[in-house]
């Protein structure tokens, strides 16, 4: 679920959990301590035990909580938690839902994404603090005095009074973690335990230091106070080869739903790159007002957890309309490394639960059905450039195609005539390309300068002249600067590339060179005697109908007039951002016929279906929506 420009999504605590073999150490400044005077106090260390102090907090209390919530480090709204600070208090806006993992922009319910008190904990430390929310915000003093705050108003709430024995605010801490299932609220507090009993330091300038408590322990009574949920009853929808377990993510990471029975089809299957370890995944998704996936697999042997029922909506790829329509699959790893950590364990899991998912949903087995969240466009305009890459060009979906019954590069190789459509097929093990890999685009911190590495891959660049040394083409939303005059070869710009499986329409031929209509443009592709393509006869293939640009969406949903009374319409627009519409002139592929427009309200599990049909088009990268009813739809010549 990578974005373009870094990772935000994950959550503090699960940016501090230690990597599976043979990965990275997220905050390799904090190391275990013994001894609390073997460092001299700094002034966060004198912060935290003033606010202990204050409002009556064991310090090791204190301290163990901003452990998990933040690895004691500094943060400005630095997730799409909305959390600030070394105490991670929230603060989740309709703004952040719009153009978070929910991908809610348009939507005329978007205040209720965020109608959870959880997700509001900054508003409550400012409340019993007197201390205004900016300053809770910014301010390192006053951040951790709101959570000491916090703490104690759970305490006495829960148990009447504070108390000296770190044991004894169980029930405090796990209401601190805003976890509402049981088993996912008891993991959290075994975490901070752990944290108490062993003792930790941050070796810094400004450095902290716990000393170990060894006595201490969590009293597992207390958490029957908050009257937790066991959620993770229902059984894991998996083959039965597979090793399956349900735990549930956060209830406001998602939406209960009926799919299918209740209208919305599931009609596609994402594949993500966890950017992080398998742990610290689920415990992410478990964290209130962020992400969350169906599945989330283990790179080493292929486990997989859970974390959202087939039935429901899961926020995986920052485009409700997708959402609505998706099953999403997390994978453990990094897609600035992507070879290292898609193993053929998960890739022959993966293809098992997909083919699994595929039949029982009868979703096509086809590159604009089977995506990665690269391949996902935008919501609205101005979401468009910081749609995620993950999980990148390491990803073989050649191997991974034939894994589930649907080669992609089965046909005759070649190019055809202008007109006809053409299957990207430049294989991966031997399709080497050569991408810029900075420190932004790699959480594990191995990169620390940009550096030119050559991978296998299943992309091809696109250029703008049929040269190798003419500029990648350039999307202006993705690159603004008036000055660029092309893309990049940035292992995260997704803009200047195509994906093995997906179709373009053949524009022109010169010499080793193929154009394709590619992102509202003629785009060329090296393709010498057709060695990177595939024919593919038979396909469909979209034109506007008038003597005007047909418009472009990324969601479709229905029509004002459609919504029966009660319900409020969202936002059906055309994306407006440059070169994105359908030119008379140019033509585009779509894989399967259009589907009718939906959209869905939770509160009430009301279900609209409109009567316009839309066609899933390869537009560049990515996929986008277009009215049938603005377009022409013929079959590629043979």
């Amino acid at each position: 679920m990578h974005k373009r420009n870094g990772k935000r999504w994950l959550s503090a605590a699960a940016l501090g959990t230690t990597l599976a073999a043979g990965a990275f150490a997220f905050l390799p400044t904090i190391a275990q301590a013994q001894d609390e005077n073997s460092a001299a106090p700094s002034t966060t260390q004198a912060d935290f035990a003033a606010a202990a102090a204050e409002f009556k907090v064991p310090l090791s209390v204190l301290l163990g909580v901003a452990h998990e919530e933040s690895g004691w480090q500094q943060h400005s709204g630095y997730s799409n938690t909305g959390g600030w600070g070394l105490m991670n208090l929230t603060e989740v806006t309709p703004e952040m839902t719009a153009d978070g993992p929910a991908g809610a922009a348009g939507r005329s319910d978007l205040a209720s994404f965020t109608n959870h008190p959880e997700l509001h904990t900054l508003r409550a430390a400012s409340k019993l603090t007197g201390i205004p929310a900016e300053r809770l915000q910014n301010n390192r003093r006053d951040n951790i005095r709101g959570g000491a705050a916090l703490l104690a108003s759970y305490q006495k709430q829960l148990t009447g009074g504070t108390s000296d024995d770190p044991s004894q605010w169980t029930a405090a801490i796990a209401k601190y973690g805003k976890l509402s299932d049981k088993k996912a609220a008891a993991s959290y507090v075994d975490d901070v335990f752990a944290t108490i009993k062993s003792g930790a330091r941050r070796k810094t300038a400004d450095g902290v230091t716990m000393k170990a408590d060894p006595s201490a322990k969590p009293v597992s009574g207390q958490l029957g106070k908050l009257k937790l949920k066991d959620t993770s009853a229902p059984a894991a929808e998996c083959p039965r080869s597979m090793n399956c377990q349900f735990v549930p993510a956060a209830p406001s990471n998602g939406q209960v739903s009926n799919r299918p029975d209740n209208g919305i089809k599931i009609t596609q299957i994402i594949i993500h790159t966890t950017e992080g370890s398998y742990d610290a995944a689920i415990q992410t998704f478990q964290t209130p007002g962020g992400s969350s996936s169906q599945y989330v697999m283990r790179s080493s042997d292929g486990a997989v957890t859970q974390m959202v029922a087939n039935k429901d909506i899961a926020f995986g790829d920052g485009n409700y309309d997708s959402n609505l329509h998706s099953i999403q699959i997390e994978h453990e790893g990094f897609s600035a490394h992507g070879a290292d950590w898609y193993t053929t364990a998960a890739y022959r899991q993966t293809a098992k639960l997909v083919t699994y998912l595929a039949d029982r949903y009868d979703i096509p087995l086809d590159r604009q059905h089977i995506l990665g969240h690269d391949n996902v466009p935008g919501p609205s305009t101005s979401s468009l450039s910081g749609m995620h890459w993950d999980p990148g060009n390491g990803w073989d979906w050649t191997r991974f195609m034939r894994m589930i019954g649907a080669p992609i590069d089965d046909g005759k190789r070649g190019v055809g005539a202008v007109g006809s459509a053409v299957t990207i097929a430049p294989g991966y093990n031997r399709n080497l390309q050569t991408y810029t890999v900075c420190p932004s685009d790699d959480p594990t911190g191995a990169i620390t300068a940009c550096t030119q590495v050559t991978e296998p891959s299943s992309a091809l660049f696109v250029r703008s002249a049929p040269s190798a040394d003419a500029p990648l083409l350039l999307d202006p939303v993705i690159h603004p600067d008036p000055a660029a005059t092309g893309g990049t070869d940035r292992v995260n710009d997704w803009s200047v590339t195509v994906q093995a499986g997906q179709r373009f329409v053949v524009a022109e031929v010169q010499g080793d060179w193929t154009a394709i209509w590619y992102d509202g443009q003629k785009g060329w592709i090296h393709n010498p005697k057709g060695k990177n393509t595939v024919l593919a006869p038979g396909a469909r293939i979209i034109k506007a109908a008038g003597t005007a640009a047909a418009p472009v969406y990324g969601t479709a949903y229905p029509d004002v007039a459609e919504y029966p009374a009660g319900l409020s319409p969202s936002a059906q627009k055309p994306l407006a951002a440059v070169n994105y519409a359908i030119p008379v002139g140019q033509a585009y592929v779509a894989d399967q016929p259009p589907l009718a427009s939906a959209d869905f309200f939770p509160s009430s599990g009301a279900v609209v279906i409109g009567a316009k049909l839309y066609y899933t088009i390869q537009f560049n990268h990515r996929y986008v929506l277009v009215n049938s009813g603005d377009v022409t739809a013929t079959t590629s010549r043979r």
